[in-house]
């Protein structure tokens, strides 16, 4: 069952281009969306998520075509997270999580209901966030704030989680933590997860599917222990590497010229 479809979705922003964007985005799996700097990934979650507006082509999520959904219906579909860098708001924990039930708030009234509350609730246990439940958003650590606004986007009760660059500006133990939470939550909830990834590594160890984008274009797409390969890597990145798996999960050796000289090395210095 697919989630999201594209079909030919085309859109020049100055010299940059996405060119025909035509894919298929898995049901209650997690996708990665991979490729080198500047290859559209962003700009495609943007359109996917109605953030920006493509020049031409279509976007269905869940077999509806985005521009017949209404506001607050899309919103009660798809939640995006943008990139993390940014202002940073002078709100609590628990009042930033609290704007995650807008969309299912009347335009009348915002006062959070005993159903918001007990949602609120959950998805900062979930999250691991209700011990920051009173602090200030802005005085936590970025592995925190990460939680808190996946705890934002989890209060929307949508099917379908995008991120761009969830673990940028985080150190690996918080990545691994963060990439945990994600895999608990599509597991737990059955939601359907998209983000765009640089650790080609982490992406495959994480994902269930992959797409793989450069210069605007969609090159190629799969299962990640299918589509991570040697040719895969110069295709795509235009570098040379070995690509081992262990136990289902990739090691990717660079091919360098520089020798290593390790029994060489003073063991003091």
């Amino acid at each position: 069952m697919t989630a999201i479809q594209t079909e030919r979705i085309s859109l020049k922003v100055a010299t940059f281009q996405l060119d025909q964007i035509s894919l298929s985005i898995p049901n209650e799996k997690i996708t990665s969306i991979v490729g080198p700097n500047g290859s559209g990934k962003s700009t495609l979650l943007k359109v996917i998520s109605r953030l920006i507006a493509a020049d031409d082509g279509t976007v269905y999520v869940h077999g509806k075509h985005t521009r017949d959904y209404k506001t607050k219906e899309f919103a009660k579909s798809l939640a995006m997270l943008p990139q993390s860098k940014g202002m940073l708001p002078n709100l609590s924990v628990r009042e930033l999580i609290s704007f995650g039930r807008s969309p299912h708030k009347h335009f009348l009234s915002n006062r959070l209901n005993e159903e918001d509350e007990k949602i609120i609730d959950e998805v900062m246990k979930m999250t691991n966030t209700e011990k920051h439940v009173d602090r200030l958003f802005y005085s936590l650590s970025g592995g925190e704030q990460q939680k808190v606004r996946i705890a934002m986007a989890l209060a929307q009760k949508t099917n379908i989680l995008l991120l761009d660059e969830p673990t940028t500006y985080l150190d690996i133990a918080h990545q691994y933590e963060l990439m945990e939470l994600l895999l608990q939550i599509n597991e737990q909830y059955k939601m359907t997860i998209i983000m765009v990834l640089h650790d080609l590594q982490q992406a495959a160890s994480y994902s269930d599917y992959m797409i793989a984008m450069k210069r605007g274009k969609v090159v190629d797409h799969g299962l990640p222990e299918q589509l991570l390969t040697e040719n895969f890597l110069h295709k795509v990145y235009e570098i040379n590497a070995q690509i081992l798996f262990k136990e289902g999960f990739p090691i990717i050796i660079p091919q360098t010229t520089r020798k290593k000289a390790r029994n060489n090395v003073p063991s003091t210095l």
